[in-house]
């Protein structure tokens, strides 16, 4: 296939691409597009058809539900069977912006893009670009992560050239993304809601809205294969590099303690290891690959860096990669999320 590659950035929105880009998503080709959390690979949300090419140019697994995007609140009614009030608190407080709102789907959406499921998953972005796309296209947009399944997801319109060139008809935008981790899901199909994935869209930040919304535990450990996964993530090992990482979890002194251990051990045998650290740790390792993500002070930005982290462990092809842990708070619960994804759930406890 053919891939067209465009930059556009805020300031130069070229609409005349953004016209062409929502023609191919109408009549069922795939577009790749920056939103404020990752880049996404979309589709028309409404044409199963269409939905399969996502998962077959990603490899994704069929079982794994696809969140529909929409430029307007307005759209989202007659995708869905209701709209409890709970959820229209939501959307008001947080859309347009990182939060995606599960809700029992209506005939519309195919079986396809719910992954068999009576539910789908809502999402407005305040990408720009991402909301222009989707008034072109005058459909809902179906759209994962643009990468490779179980590959860090991306955050810069590079690494989507890097893995979707040739599987697409267009990959469009040139800034890197906000938030760097997948929207928060909310299940509001049931009351309490439930948070099924954790992201820039905390748990404090919801519980403003209703004390009552809890996250499942479910999201904090590893799944069995077994497992039906209602959002995007549950379920699959996601978010990996090439290289096995393990989080090394405990009090900071024994976590650098253990990690320049293990990184001497691994130095006899010739191996590149990779630390992910932050600004204050980052000089207390030796012999190694050290990234930080920034200041424990800012978790925005450690959140924000760790997939393209991940990926230039890839780049540098490292042979281990060692991750300090996060305190499960705010962000951090959805930092380590993806952490503990990554790394297949190999915790090493000091």
């Amino acid at each position: 296939m053919d891939t067209k590659v465009v930059y556009l950035y805020e300031q130069n929105l070229d609409e005349e691409t953004l016209i062409e880009c929502g023609r191919i998503v109408r009549e069922g080709g795939l577009v790749v597009f920056p939103t404020e959390t990752v880049y996404g690979l979309g589709a028309n949300a409404l044409d199963g058809e269409a939905v399969k090419k996502i998962f077959k140019a990603k490899g994704r697994p069929q079982d794994n539900p696809l969140i529909v995007h929409i430029a307007d609140v307005g759209s989202i009614k007659p995708l869905v069977k209701e709209i409890p009030e709970i959820a229209k608190s939501l959307m008001e407080k947080f859309w347009p912006g990182p939060l995606t709102i599960i809700l029992k789907k209506s005939e519309l959406i195919p079986l396809e893009t719910s992954a068999g499921l009576d539910s789908v998953g809502i999402r407005m972005p305040s990408n720009i670009i991402a909301a222009k796309l989707i008034e072109e296209s005058k459909v809902p947009i179906a759209a994962p992560s643009a990468n490779i399944s179980g590959r860090p997801s991306p955050t810069d319109m590079e690494r989507c050239i890097e893995d979707l060139f040739g599987k697409v008809d267009y990959i469009i935008g040139g800034e890197k993304c906000d938030f760097g981790l997948e929207s928060t899901v909310v299940d509001c199909t049931e009351y309490p809601p439930c948070v099924l994935r954790p992201g820039g869209v905390t748990l404090e930040m919801l519980q403003e809205i209703d004390e009552n919304i809890y996250i499942d535990p479910a999201i904090l450990k590893k799944i069995d294969e077994t497992f039906k996964p209602k959002a995007p993530g549950m379920k699959y090992r996601h978010y990996a590099p090439k290289a096995p990482l393990y989080i090394i979890q405990g009090q900071r002194d024994k976590v650098v303690e253990k990690i320049n251990s293990m990184v001497e051990e691994y130095k006899k045998e010739n191996k590149m290891i990779g630390v992910i650290a932050t600004e204050e740790t980052k000089d207390l390792y030796k012999d190694a690959l050290v990234i930080s993500l920034g200041s424990i002070k800012d978790m925005k930005t450690l959140g924000k860096n760790l997939f393209e982290t991940l990926r230039v462990f890839d780049d540098k092809g490292v042979h281990e990669i060692f991750s300090e842990c996060f305190e499960e708070k705010g962000i951090g619960i959805a930092i380590m999320n993806r952490l503990k994804k990554s790394s297949g759930y190999n915790i090493i406890n000091v």
